[in-house]
């Protein structure tokens, strides 16, 4: 095998060396958003501020979730529709991020238990281009992560309906 067989030989296990690592980056890319749009169903969903597009219907996502993007006091965050939750709950470093007050301090009973956080007053929560002002919320140290709970402080606003994989918010009618 002579010096110019070397070469080529070796430009074309050079090549086939990067054909197979674009293959697997693409392929890892791909299983990536596969998985984010498995776990964030709803990430595409509108937030802007302006005009409300109602209804909003949310897909639940593979943990059987409905996690939809929205805003606190114009700030993007990530929510956790939960009906079971009374106030709009802010993990205590999202809090500090956002620029929340701490209000008078309290006890909350959640599904682990009862935790110790603070009351606070959110000035503009927004879902869907729906935008709600001065809506009660708690700043609880305890909770993890980024993604906000977003309860019945905001969520009463609406008429909510479960079918299958979607949940539905309407205006509330009046009683």
């Amino acid at each position: 095998m002579n010096s110019e067989d070397k070469a080529l030989r070796r430009i074309g296990l050079g090549m086939m060396l990067v054909f197979w690592l674009l293959l697997m980056a693409l392929g890892v890319w791909w299983f990536e958003r596969l998985i984010e749009t498995r776990q964030y169903p709803n990430a595409n969903m509108a937030t802007t501020t302006g005009e409300a597009n109602l209804p909003i219907t949310l897909q639940r996502n593979a943990s059987g979730h409905f996690v939809a993007p929205g805003h606190i006091n114009g700030e993007p965050v990530r929510f956790l529709l939960d009906t079971g939750a009374s106030l709009v709950a802010v993990p205590g470093n999202l809090a500090e991020r956002l620029g929340l007050e701490p209000g008078a301090s309290a006890d909350f009973f959640t599904a682990n238990g009862r935790a110790r956080g603070y009351l606070t007053m959110l000035d503009q929560v927004g879902l869907g281009g729906v935008n709600a002002h001065d809506v009660r919320g708690s700043i609880n140290p305890g909770m993890h992560g980024d993604t906000v709970l977003l309860g019945m402080s905001f969520l009463h606003r609406f008429d909510i309906q479960i079918r299958g994989t979607q949940m539905t918010l309407s205006p509330a009618q009046p009683l």
